[in-house]
């Protein structure tokens, strides 16, 4: 009997612990990204050509969305939500290595980054506010609202993961199906906005992510903006 989509048959197992395909593609991203940031870090230099340029201009793309979200200073966020976005963009784009299925088109890997963003939330949020502060913050605007904004915390880590499953599953039998009815070269077009449709499944859990850890540290986090002059007073 064929497993369904989402049944995953080991490959192989260690001592008791069975390996999957998507464990296994997972630690082959983790060394690849390790070898590239090693690589990309080994000869930085104050001229930097273009492969430094490249990556610098990544690394500050990705702090100037978290300081736009966050409204703060984003280094001490860059590492975890850096890191989310790298491998979400990596795993994604092997859906176009033969043979290999998406880490992300399967639901294990997709709660795993889910349940990582809410922990980091939750201890940003300590961190930030402490234990009693953070707590205190669910019965905001009322003690009524306890209920409802605990339901949230489960409702929106749900949404990341579907979301994100939905998404790069429905690509991958797309794909697949085409292949299989049409042959190996009418589905590059499908290939090439599958290629689209990762990268900005990728953004989008960045940026939620990096919103649900704001929401964590609370609006007394955000910088205050700048008082408009008064009249006849030099800005």
């Amino acid at each position: 009997m064929k497993p369904t989509p989402l049944e995953i048959e080991p490959l192989f197992s260690i001592g008791p612990v069975p390996v999957s395909q998507p464990v296994l593609v997972t630690w082959g991203i983790i060394l690849l990204l390790g070898l590239a940031c090693r690589f990309a870090t080994r000869r930085l230099t104050l001229r930097p050509g273009r492969f430094q340029a490249a990556m610098e201009l990544l690394v500050t793309g990705i702090a100037g969305q978290i300081r736009d979200t966050l409204q703060t200073d984003p280094r001490p966020f860059l590492p975890l939500i850096g890191t989310i976005f790298l491998y979400i963009l990596v795993a994604n784009l092997t859906t176009l290595v033969p043979g290999i299925e998406p880490p992300t088109a399967h639901l294990e890997t997709d709660a795993a980054l889910a349940l990582i963003v809410l922990a980091a939330s939750i201890a940003y949020g300590i961190a930030a506010r402490g234990l009693k502060g953070y707590l205190r913050s669910f019965a905001e605007p009322s003690v009524l609202m306890v209920p409802l904004n605990l339901v949230e915390q489960v409702t929106r880590t749900f949404s990341l993961v579907v979301r994100l499953f939905g998404n790069v599953m429905s690509g991958v039998f797309v794909i697949g199906i085409v292949l299989s009815l049409a042959g190996l070269l009418v589905p590059i077009p499908l290939m090439a906005l599958d290629l689209l449709t990762g990268t900005v499944q990728a953004y989008i859990f960045a940026v939620l992510a990096t919103v649900f850890i704001g929401a964590a540290l609370g609006e007394r986090h955000a910088p205050t903006p700048p008082s408009a002059p008064r009249k006849g007073q030099v800005p």
